[in-house]
């Protein structure tokens, strides 16, 4: 038995036989590069799943945003529910980048919001990778960032053992090292408390406590415990600690980075003093130095990470470590909507090297910030093996690169392509309103008939006016674009998805991978503006937006037609034309798809249920003896947990008081 086990509903079925088997017979014929040419709908990660249970090998999945990946996470959950599927994207929820604009003389300071959520699902991921097989990572782009040595991540890692010899001060020490932080209060993850001989500790890619129990300088048990409830999930004989940080340095790298920092600066210092740059000389002097002390005394600076390569011992100019490196060496490698993806990857070292260079020249950094980077497309390209790019629109690079394009037009479902209709933008007075009203009348009737609605702007800005102007005419809409942090994003779509407001307008984030079958309307706002949003690739990927549905259609508003419209039309005829002569021959009927509204803030929600119920079910004797005292001392409790900024628990608490309050917990 493989290592992967899909958990299926259903069979493949339409294209996805066919597709399944020239994949898995490219793979095992060595292959580097292939494309399954799959349109909206047609079941391409399902297809992938497939490859993935009968080829057995580790798998990273890279998308284009965190939206996409997110379901794609979810998705693959769903499909290996018994495998480890992760979730890895960046952590900012806001980032604004250290930069220098020299014609304003303008520095801007680097401002950073991490999202500790993610930060755990990062390191569950690296953990996952390193202790196991059977393992999906789902990655944003940030995988090709920078990221701590596996080596130095692994090596460092603590093993507790039941009967294992070690002193309570030398497993503090131990943490310590690791980053993990003492706290007198509750545990959070990449923390502990030390309670006479028990040491509690919360690894950083989890929720759950580690409760360790010291005797005469042996571990007598280790407990895993519910963190909010308190109470016994089972007892371990053998556990990891992992490190609460990625970047770990051993104390004579530090030393030896530490005294390469000073001599790179010496160096940088003469060279600007001899180009006359004495400014630039001095800020570079009490900024690097002024780090040089913080690092010394406390680990750490605003801005580590541009020394990076002095602690990894990474030569100049050498590749960052990456997520790439924590997988083993033969492991498989989706590229999702490809066709933006690729650029994607490939872009994102010359942005940073140009913005690196400004701030280099005008003596805010030193030379070596440049290795602080993600990696260039060629080294990308070096760190994969066998790729299998997913794409309804392959671009030029995946078709001169893969030596197989593996179509499949033909959904399991039998729906075929949206109609698409051509309508002008321009008001024609009382024979036709204009594109918006048109719009909204079409919405309507959508609505009316129970559908969900999606109108494409071209600006954010545009977005956010016509949401307004809909709820203005009484059109339940949302707004969502890049702007709106990870998590309620997902949040927003789920909300779409089961019908808490009728109409998302968005701008090319609605495009690729989106799976939202409730939709039977899409209005394409100004769709002969060419360009990138306007593309014949982009109006394909918007088109395919209404293809999980047999009611869908979608309006092109437009008062010429361009030659990308030209070509999206005709490329979703053609599909259309295969497809229905598929269905008349095979006397299949389309139907729409139905599909669970999840997302991956469901498991947190599922976890805070779970400890509300489990706190019920402690407090339902208290409860009869004295309902008002428990109730004010869970409040008591709730008010504490808020002043500790344990707002976690503080809502677990606030749930329990409601359901008490209203004496209906049995």
């Amino acid at each position: 038995m493989g290592v992967f086990k899909i958990h299926r509903e259903f069979k493949p079925a339409g294209d996805q036989p066919r597709a399944i088997k020239e994949l898995l017979s490219g793979l095992k014929n060595g292959l580097r590069y292939q494309t399954l040419l799959g349109v909206t709908g047609s079941g391409k990660t399902f297809t992938v799943a497939n490859v993935i249970e009968k080829i057995g090998k580790p798998t990273l999945v890279i998308a284009h945003n965190k939206t996409l990946a997110a379901q794609l996470a979810q998705e693959y959950r769903e499909f290996f529910p018994d495998n480890a599927v992760h979730y890895f994207v960046s952590y900012y929820d806001y980032y604004q980048p250290e930069a220098y604009l020299p014609i304003t003389d303008t520095y801007i300071e680097k401002e950073a919001m991490i999202n500790e959520e993610i930060e755990r699902l990062r390191h569950a991921s690296t953990q996952a990778l390193l202790t196991r097989k059977d393992v999906i990572i789902v990655a944003s782009v940030s995988c090709i960032y920078g990221l701590g040595n596996p080596e130095e991540y692994e090596k460092v890692n603590i093993k507790i053992k039941k009967g294992q010899g070690i002193a309570r001060a030398d497993l503090i020490r131990a943490l310590i090292n690791i980053h993990y932080s003492r706290t007198n209060s509750d545990v959070k993850p990449g923390t502990f408390r030390v309670l006479g001989n028990v040491v509690e500790i919360m690894p950083v890619s989890e929720r759950l406590i580690y409760r360790i129990e010291i005797q005469d300088n042996r571990i007598q048990c280790v407990k895993r415990i519910n963190a909010v409830s308190h109470t016994l999930i089972n007892e371990l004989s053998t556990f990891f600690i992992f490190p609460a940080k990625h970047f770990i340095t051993a104390d004579d790298a530090a030393k030896r980075a530490l005294l390469s920092i000073k001599q790179e600066l010496n160096g940088q210092l003469a060279k600007l003093n001899k180009e006359g740059k004495l400014l630039e000389a001095e800020r570079l002097k009490r900024r690097t130095t002024y780090d040089l002390a913080m690092i010394r005394e406390i680990g750490y600076a605003n801005g580590i990470e541009n020394y990076s390569r002095h602690f990894s011992g990474k030569l100049p100019g050498e590749a960052p470590f990456t997520l790439l490196d924590y997988f083993p060496k033969d492991f498989l490698t989706i590229i999702d909507e490809s066709h933006v993806t690729v650029p994607q990857i490939g872009g994102m070292y010359t942005g940073d090297k140009s913005r690196k260079d400004v701030l280099i020249e005008h003596g805010f950094r030193l030379p070596s910030a440049r290795d602080n980077r993600p990696l260039k497309f060629t080294e990308f390209e070096k760190r994969v093996g066998q790729v299998i790019f997913t794409s309804a629109t392959p671009a030029k690079y995946e078709r001169e690169h893969s030596s197989q394009v593996v179509e499949q037009v033909i959904r399991p479902t039998g729906l075929v392509d949206p109609e698409v209709s051509v309508k002008p933008i321009q008001s024609k007075g009382s024979e036709y309103p204009g594109q918006i009203l048109d719009f909204i009348a079409e919405a309507e009737r959508a609505i009316g008939k129970g559908g969900r609605v999606i109108a494409t702007t071209l600006t954010k800005k545009m977005a956010e006016d016509l949401s307004e102007f809909l709820k203005n005419k009484k059109v339940n809409a949302r707004y969502l674009h890049s702007e709106i942090k990870t998590i309620e994003r997902i949040e927003i779509l789920t909300a779409f998805r089961r019908g808490e407001f009728d109409c998302l307008v968005g701008v090319n984030l609605l495009r690729e991978g989106l799976d939202l079958p409730e939709v039977t309307l899409i209005g394409i706002m100004d769709a002969d503006k060419e360009g990138f949003l306007r593309s014949d690739t982009s109006l394909i990927q918007i088109i395919g937006r209404a293809a999980r549905n047999v009611s869908g259609r979608v309006i092109l508003y437009a008062d010429t037609m361009t030659g990308s419209m030209e070509r999206a039309l005709d490329e979703t005829a053609r599909r259309r034309a295969i497809q229905v002569a598929h269905n008349k021959k095979h006397g299949i009927t389309p139907k729409t798809i139905i599909k669970k509204i999840k997302d991956i803030t469901d498991t947190l929600e599922r976890e805070h249920r779970s400890a509300v119920n489990l706190l019920l079910e402690t407090d339902e004797k208290l409860f009869a003896k004295s309902p008002k005292k428990l109730i004010r001392n869970k409040k008591k409790e709730m008010e504490k947990a808020v002043r500790d900024l344990d707002f976690e628990t503080a809502a677990i608490l606030r749930d329990e008081i409601k359901i008490l309050e209203n004496h209906s917990f049995r």
